[in-house]
């Protein structure tokens, strides 16, 4: 049994896609993931489950979802090694605790992006913004606020691949998470 996170996306947010998290932590023991712990509404989802492809693990819990919910989210799955290392090769260490990490994110990336549209980027950057991607990672300081950024919200069309996003106070949670039930 290996260690995952499940990334969810576009659930408990405006009133649509309803996914109470101790309903989805039941769901996901019922196909067969242990000890599954949940980190707020939002559709963050750390648990052990077979050492598999991660993108079959996506589906399987997609599917699920769809089930037993009846609207299927996108789901991004990446191991727990993988969120630990994403976390250490952070481009941008001095704006971790900023704002008690709200302003860097992590964009967690279904694959590396073939190529990036630097002049596209660079039209929506905010001067105060900086931006790296490392490999299926892409980091984010937003001093003046994700959802004040353009660049935010244009990054997963500008890379061409599916992407979620979760801030560094997230990311450390998960991780806290994940050591916990690793023990």
């Amino acid at each position: 049994m290996k260690t995952w996170i499940a990334l969810l996306r576009g659930v408990n947010s405006g009133g649509k896609n309803k996914l109470p998290m101790q309903a989805l932590a039941a769901e996901l023991s019922a196909i067969g993931l242990s000890d599954v712990k949940t980190y707020i509404q939002s559709g963050n989802v750390v648990f052990r489950g077979p050492n598999k492809a991660a993108a079959s693990l996506a589906a399987e819990i997609g599917a699920a979802i769809n089930r037993k919910f009846g609207f299927e989210p996108q789901v991004m799955v990446i191991g727990g090694k993988d969120l630990a290392a994403a976390a250490a090769a952070n481009p941008f260490p001095e704006s971790a605790t900023e704002s008690d990490g709200k302003t860097l994110h992590c964009f967690f990336l279904a694959k590396a992006p073939p190529r990036i549209d630097h002049d596209r980027v660079e039209a929506l950057r905010r001067p105060s913004e900086r931006w790296q991607v490392k490999g299926a990672v892409l980091y984010l300081h937003a001093p003046e606020g994700f959802g004040n950024s353009k660049l935010a919200n244009q990054f997963e069309k500008i890379l061409g691949v599916p992407a979620t996003a979760r801030n560094w106070r997230t990311v450390n949670a998960l991780l806290e998470l994940a050591a916990d039930i690793e023990q």
